[in-house]
């Protein structure tokens, strides 16, 4: 198990100014080491990203609202998450872990706690946390009669491996982390089309997040994540969201610090009606902010 503490402690303020109720869509938090235990055979774990500090972190960026996604370490064990979404307050939901492992009584708790939604991770580090088809569809059914909408980790991977699992599921789709894009193949990259005709189905929603992480060979600014941030958003200004994803895990390298994550996010959308859609907007109606 690796331990991460890679985050930037002295966050900086963005260049610009956010507008009011703007949200990041994916951050991870840990509680107290002895209180909430992580899965032996956890591929990561960051015991100094509590709520506290993610809070705080927050605060200097002008970020108002969030999503705190479960992490692996985790597993299907929600109470580090359930106790951290009371103290974040309104403006903060979750996104749980489902399988076959968790009954309906924990479905409506989550629920009432104010987890919106179920994440599905592929990612190759993290073949632990993979559940089989037959699985995935059970689950399908019945996290979407909760009304919640689904997020898929699809970095590294053919995206039509799992992604035909969804067709047709009556939920709004999130990809995480740009998807399974290579700079080195550009715009033409299969990978990439596939993500735009994804998006050309109407609930498929894309989290413009990890730009610099796919980019960071190029190093900063991180100039071969633009383009494939303003294609998406060209296609589907309506389904774009934006996230840090702190504390930035399974990255063992300086991770950039948050502000200028959101400089990044400026130059895929240097319009302040954009910004404003992608900040605020759009998480309003997929999350369901007030």
């Amino acid at each position: 198990m690796a331990e991460y503490g890679v985050f930037d402690p002295d966050t900086h303020a963005p260049k610009w100014r956010l507008p009011a109720g703007a949200c990041d869509s994916q951050t991870h938090i840990f509680g107290d080491r002895d209180r909430f235990p992580v899965k032996p055979d956890t591929a990561y774990v960051a015991y100094d990203a509590t709520v506290q500090t993610m809070l705080r972190t927050h605060k200097v960026l002008g970020i108002e609202r969030g999503v705190i996604v479960q992490p692996t370490a985790y597993g299907t064990d929600h109470s580090a998450l359930i106790e951290a979404l009371s103290v974040a307050g309104s403006g903060y939901v979750g996104c749980g872990r489902v399988d076959d492992s968790v009954d309906d009584d924990q479905l409506a708790e989550m629920d009432a706690a104010g987890i919106r939604g179920a994440r599905f991770n592929f990612h190759p580090k993290l073949t632990a946390s993979r559940l089989a088809p037959d699985e995935i569809r059970r689950t399908i059914e019945r996290v979407a009669r909760l009304g919640w909408y689904f997020k898929l980790q699809l970095v590294d991977m053919d995206p039509d491996e799992v992604t035909s699992l969804f067709d047709g599921v009556d939920a709004q789709i999130i990809v995480d982390h740009m998807g399974p894009l290579d700079y080195d193949r550009g715009l033409a990259d299969p990978r990439f089309r596939k993500m735009l005709e994804l998006l050309d189905r109407g609930n498929w929603w894309m989290l413009l997040s990890n730009g610099d992480k796919r980019a960071e060979a190029a190093g900063h600014p991180w100039d071969d994540a633009v383009a494939y941030a303003r294609e998406y958003i060209r296609r589907a200004p309506e389904r774009m969201l934006w996230a840090s994803d702190w504390p930035h895990p399974i990255r063992p390298v300086p991770v950039p610090n948050d502000g200028a994550l959101l400089d990044l996010f400026a130059r895929y959308a240097p319009d302040e009606a954009t910004r404003r859609q992608v900040l605020v907007t759009n998480p309003q109606r997929i999350f369901g902010f007030a």
